[in-house]
């Protein structure tokens, strides 16, 4: 039978089903891809040095969740800029692949209001998962004069800018919840950061600074006598340290836990992305973790990449306020 349809219908005929095996082949290839991911070991960045409470905690959900995810999960620590360096470099230079990823630390949406940067924290990455958040501390050595968080906020009244302590970072949780228990106190500490919790301990141990605010990676000095843990900063009093004060129940005003989870480079496939939250998911839940958690005396803080990102846009703004209160912000 005689084809009586005009060229020019055949023709559209023709680029249309072309169009529709490409579009199918490209889905196809997608497809592929993320069923085949990982077919490589993951990195995973962690932005502060070896040997502190995050790097504890992380490294053990990486090995755990490597098992989920059937692939070796290698840990960089990459520190810098108060946690920021690490996961901002990534996010500039890695490929969103799945094949590199980064701890996300609440600094990442202080710092652009702090600062000038050139990467963005709600639009230059993929939330994966929340994980965690930590449980805060202010220690002295064992032989410091004071006694008490009361002795020590006395010797910052008698003596305003004398009495210094340590934080991981400028813009640092530890370092902005100390402000601002410094204004609330009508105080004047003298800030000195350092890039990690490792290089902070040695530095108290030392005796190079008076005190150290900072996430419980204190733990083992405290629990063997070489600190002594004047006030924590969560809502209530730790269970593992009951007879310690929290700064809220002394009157300051101030509860901090700076919750943090996983990231990616923006642009991250969704079906990556699932299968990487699934991984990490199965690790939190995981007997081992819950141990891990219960050692450094942190929380569970779950948050899939959806409502994390939207905690993250409310958290922006809410910390751009504080920040413009305590002065910090950028001119």
């Amino acid at each position: 039978m005689k084809n009586t349809t005009p060229p020019s219908r055949r023709r559209r005929a023709l680029m249309l089903a072309a169009a529709a095996g490409i579009g199918v082949a490209q889905f196809g290839l997608a497809h592929a891809q993320s069923q085949a991911y990982p077919n490589r070991p993951v990195t995973l960045i962690i932005p502060w040095p070896a040997g502190g409470s995050t790097d504890r905690h992380l490294r053990a959900l990486a090995e755990i969740a490597s098992k989920h995810l059937g692939q070796p999960i290698v840990v960089e620590n990459r520190p810098g800029a108060g946690g920021t360096l690490g996961p901002a470099t990534m996010a500039q230079t890695a490929k969103p692949d799945g094949y590199t990823i980064a701890q996300f630390p609440l600094g990442l949406l202080r710092m652009p209001h702090m600062q000038k940067t050139n990467w963005d924290p709600l639009t230059d990455f993929t939330y994966i998962i929340g994980v965690s958040g930590y449980t805060f501390g202010l220690t002295v050595k064992a032989d410091s004069p004071y006694k008490t968080f009361k002795d020590y906020i006395e010797a910052a009244r008698k003596q305003p800018g004398a009495i210094n302590y340590g934080s991981t970072g400028t813009g640092s949780s530890p370092h902005l919840l100390m402000e601002e228990l410094a204004g609330n106190a009508k105080v004047q500490l003298t800030h000195v950061p350092f890039k990690g919790n490792a290089d902070l301990q040695a530095a108290l141990l030392g005796g190079h600074v008076m005190a150290q605010s900072d996430a419980s990676g204190w733990d083992k000095y405290v629990d063997g006598g070489q600190m002594r843990l004047l006030v924590t900063f969560g809502e209530q009093r730790t269970q593992r340290w009951p007879e310690v004060p929290t700064a809220q129940e002394l009157g300051y005003g101030v509860v901090s836990t700076s919750p943090y989870g996983l990231a990616g480079p923006k642009g991250m496939d969704p079906a990556v992305v699932k299968v990487l939250h699934d991984a990490f998911k199965k690790a939190m839940d995981d007997p081992k973790h819950i141990e891990v958690l219960g050692q450094l005396n942190q929380a569970m803080w779950y948050r899939n990449g959806e409502d994390y990102r939207k905690w993250a846009v409310d958290t922006y703004a809410k910390d751009k306020a504080l920040i413009e209160r305590l002065g910090l912000a950028a001119r």
